[in-house]
């Protein structure tokens, strides 16, 4: 068994250095870049959005929607994704037959955007003449406003749709560079205004909420303007990047120079580089690129007392605390992370989808962990529960079978072996392969046998292809759930290997057994995977949502629940989220993750760089309003 893991630790070491010093050898070589068809993982050439292609009441672009057809189909509207214009004739029956109370002829629409109420704003004309010219656009429009005052929860959404706004954004401003941002926190902190710092407008914390209670003009500081890479080291692979630059921009941007980063959230498509420093984020492809931690060198940070910076760009340095910790996951409280330089890598040369299915859930955190103890895992690797399995084959377009993915080699080759699955347990992995190729055959080959070992069937590449594309559109169904009275959303937690299994099994119970708890006509759904190793634990994703027709107040009781949820995480040895960050929607929990001290400590350096709290979000900590020094 060591001996095994070892050659995998040896072997993609290797390979990662061959690579490196291949691609340091070709840096002067005019002729020596890769083409397209030796990188086969290049990012599609980007297009940057405008900002009325985006949808103002939900996620996404406004185009793109599930929909139903005129003969009951759903649709996939749009024309941004490959499955776009596609139809999904067995999604309709299986989400009839697994939500309880849902009714897909009962349509609740959306209210209009003319319809929306909001504030009047609060406006601080001093400020504003002082800092005039110093940014690159300033507006203060309702549709700028809004669309700057929510992230992309399902109690955020909700309150889109339906709701009433009591605090928005009252104006909302782009600089175009570190100077500008640190200029105008300085003339905040002077006139005493509110700065809250705005990327892609995809948290899922409410971390861009605006306190009610905030009696400031709240200034909504969108770094998107700041979009640049101001220089690429290609001999040490970095690159220094502005905080602003969408992640799929910014990897096209590289891919054309034959190099990546390899950070890729959920929120690729939207959510920006500030965006994954400020929440600690992670990326599907963190077990070969690393988390967002992993991948920074170097951290510019303006506060409304000055600029947060070490002076060297170093792979390693004992300097004392590390100023960039205090920085990851400050969520917006300390300052506006203006650049970013970065770890880079060489493009990889092929990229490699894979799926595999197990009899049951255990099977298959069985195969996860010892995957991960062996450090055997490839780019991406996530397994699925039952629900997330059979949700996944009912979107397969124009397959009329619940199962009709399974194709007829599958099914003759593995007849007696299938015969053993019941496919109402089955559970699938999905898989991505990224690198040289013979880094990928070689880890095809370990991924494949242990998959066996563990009761594991190949299931081919199409599935993993279509499983990867189906992480960009869980949002998009959430939004459309909505108009069907589903309230629904996804919360994570980081959690050691010998509660995985309870965690999932006990926060699924709280949830399905809450309805009497607090009167809800219709059972709760909820279903789980597990989506990123670690040698001692795993992320698990939770999802979790119920039919909210004819309640009073639903987003108070999807709050209670999804609390008594993060209770059970917590009892469970488990994180209070993994990625996502704690914002507004977490902090009651901070204290007791971090330890009173722990939460002081964080007051204290808040207090030294923003003894005003100019940054006033609320967030991890709550403080909010205006400050005495």
């Amino acid at each position: 068994f060591f001996v095994t893991a070892l050659i995998v630790m040896e072997g993609r070491t290797q390979d990662r250095i061959l690579s490196t010093l291949r691609h340091i050898k070709e840096v002067n070589n005019d002729n020596a870049h890769l083409n397209k068809e030796d990188c086969a993982v290049r990012c599609e050439p980007y297009v940057y959005y405008k900002e009325d292609e985006l949808k103002w009441n939900g996620w996404g672009y406004a185009d793109t929607e599930f929909r139903l057809g005129d003969e009951g189909e759903v649709i996939l509207a749009g024309n941004k994704y490959s499955l776009s214009g596609k139809t999904f004739p067995k999604f309709r029956s299986w989400i009839e037959g697994f939500v309880d109370g849902i009714d897909v002829d009962e349509f609740q629409p959306p209210q209009e955007f003319e319809d929306v109420k909001i504030p009047e704003p609060i406006i601080n004309q001093e400020f504003l003449d002082y800092i005039a010219g110093r940014y690159g656009r300033i507006e203060n429009n309702k549709a700028h406003r809004l669309r700057h005052g929510h992230g992309q929860t399902a109690q955020e959404v909700y309150l889109l749709r339906y709701g009433t706004y009591q605090r928005l954004p009252d104006v909302v401003i782009w600089p175009i560079n570190h100077d500008q941002v640190q200029f105008i926190l300085e003339a905040a902190r002077k006139f005493d205004v509110c700065v809250i710092p705005y990327g892609g407008g995809t948290s899922v914390s409410e971390a861009i909420v605006c306190p009610k209670e905030e009696t400031r003009m709240i200034v909504s500081l969108d770094t998107k303007m700041m979009n640049k890479i101001l220089w690429v080291d290609r001999e040490s692979l970095m690159a220094c990047i502005e905080g602003g630059i969408v992640g799929r921009e910014l990897e096209s941007r590289l891919n054309s120079m034959d190099l990546c980063l390899g950070h890729e959230p959920d929120s690729h498509e939207f959510s920006t580089l500030g965006g994954w420093v400020a929440t600690r984020a992670s990326g599907m492809k963190k077990n070969i690129y690393g988390n967002i931690e992993d991948l920074v060198v170097h951290i510019k940070m303006a506060t409304p007392t000055g600029t947060v910076e070490k002076t060297c760009r170093v792979p390693r340095i004992s300097a004392g605390p590390d100023i960039h910790e205090m920085i990851l996951g400050s969520e917006g409280i300390l300052g506006v992370i203006t650049e970013v330089t970065v770890k880079l890598q060489p493009l990889p040369q092929a990229r490699e989808y894979g799926s595999i299915v197990f009899p049951d859930f255990e099977h298959g955190v069985a195969f996860m962990r010892e995957v991960a103890y062996k450090r055997a895992q490839p780019a991406s690797i996530r397994l699925m529960d039952n629900t997330q399995f059979q949700m996944g084959q009912c979107l397969t377009p124009g397959d009329t079978s619940k199962f009709g993915w399974l194709t007829d080699s599958l099914k003759h080759m593995y007849l007696t072996k299938w015969a053993k699955f019941d496919l109402e347990k089955m559970v699938a992995c999905t898989v991505l392969f990224e690198g040289d190729k013979d880094v990928i055959d070689r880890e095809q080959k370990t991924i494949y046998a242990l998959a066996d070992k563990h009761g594991g069937i190949n299931a081919g590449k199409t599935n993993g292809r279509k499983g990867y594309f189906l992480t960009f559109m869980i949002a998009y169904l959430r939004d459309y759930s909505f108009g069907y009275w589903l309230i629904g959303e996804s919360f994570e937690t980081s959690i050691p290997w010998a509660n995985v299994l309870e965690v999932c099994y006990r926060v699924t119970e709280r949830v399905e057994s809450s309805a009497d708890e607090f009167d809800l006509p219709w059972a709760p759904m909820c279903s789980y995977r597990v989506t990123q190793l670690y040698d001692t634990g795993a992320c698990v994703y939770f999802y979790f949502g119920f039919i909210f027709r004819n309640l009073e107040d639903p987003v108070h009781k999807f709050n209670q629940i999804e609390a008594l949820a993060r209770d059970v995480v917590l009892e469970c040895g488990g994180s209070i989220s993994h990625h996502h960050g704690v914002g507004k929607l977490r902090r009651k929990w901070l204290g007791e993750c971090n330890s009173r001290i722990g939460n002081e400590m964080v007051a204290s350096i808040k207090r030294t760089v923003d003894p005003t709290n100019v940054l006033g979000n609320g967030n991890l900590i709550g403080v909010v309003g205006p400050q005495t020094q």
